[in-house]
């Protein structure tokens, strides 16, 4: 991962693990999971199927089981003539098999299947599940104006904690390897230690607002905005501005958490 201060920077990511369903939104995953992958990191595409639910087809379970497999094949070799890349199919919870497949990643790509935040919370989508869970950043990926060149225009925000000096370490280090501009930005309506986001940015840019709605507004006009996780897991998460933004932004969202090295 990328370290704040002091420490080395990696411009881009060498343990990716991406989801992938047959979708288009999973399609924009893995081009831009890609896109963010070390020249000489690994890529592995992950096929969940869940064979308990063809159970649920009686006397044609078997045939159901046997769709389900046709269905994570077709996927898996959508997703390789896109990107050629390891891959994996895996009996299992879609979400389950990606946060266990993440455990040693160190960026987690899923596609957004444009469901807001309160439906996710209902029906317990696999971003959402991903945004509470997963122990390592997170990359919700929408449609991008050229997937060749993504991302052309980066933003990220910062409210001058350790979790925001880590997001705007990793969106420097994205927007070199991307030759990206990059546009660092605060919300003062919300409690912001200033000083210290003017040190993490010396070009920081203070926009009048809550984060959520400022950033919102600046995913309109970006390839991709990055946001710091506080790690809120449960009931917590229902205050977390970076799981808001990642379920409303208009373009990618990369919710970057981890260890942070001085």
């Amino acid at each position: 991962m990328v370290a704040p201060s002091g420490g080395t920077q990696t411009s881009i990511f060498d343990r990716i693990v991406c989801g992938i369903d047959g979708t288009p939104e999973s399609l924009f995953a893995v081009k831009q999971a890609k896109r963010l992958q070390h020249p000489e990191g690994s890529l592995l595409l992950v096929a969940a199927m869940d064979l308990t639910k063809s159970a649920h087809a009686g006397m044609a379970a078997r045939h159901a089981a046997g769709l389900m497999q046709d269905d994570a094949e077709q996927a898996m070799a959508e997703a390789n003539e896109l990107v050629p890349a390891e891959g994996k199919i895996v009996n299992g919870d879609p979400a389950t098999v990606l946060l266990n497949e993440a455990e040693q990643a160190t960026l987690l790509a899923v596609g957004s299947h444009g469901r807001r935040r309160t439906v996710g919370l209902l029906l317990g989508t696999v971003a959402t599940r991903m945004l509470h869970e997963a122990p390592c950043p997170v990359l919700i990926a929408r449609p991008a104006r050229d997937p060749d060149t993504w991302p052309q225009t980066i933003v990220a925000g910062v409210d001058g904690s350790t979790e925001s000096e880590l997001a705007v370490a990793t969106a420097r280090a994205v927007a070199s390897s991307c030759r990206a501009e990059l546009r660092i930005v605060s919300a003062t309506g919300d409690q912001v230690d200033l000083d210290a986001a003017r040190r993490i940015a010396p070009e920081l840019e203070e926009r009048d607002g809550r984060a959520l709605d400022v950033l919102v507004s600046e995913a309109e006009k970006a390839d991709l905005v990055l946001v710091g996780s506080r790690g809120l897991q449960g009931l917590k998460t229902l205050g977390s501005a970076s799981e808001r933004i990642a379920h409303q932004a208009s373009c990618s969202v990369l919710v970057v958490r981890g260890a942070v090295h001085g």
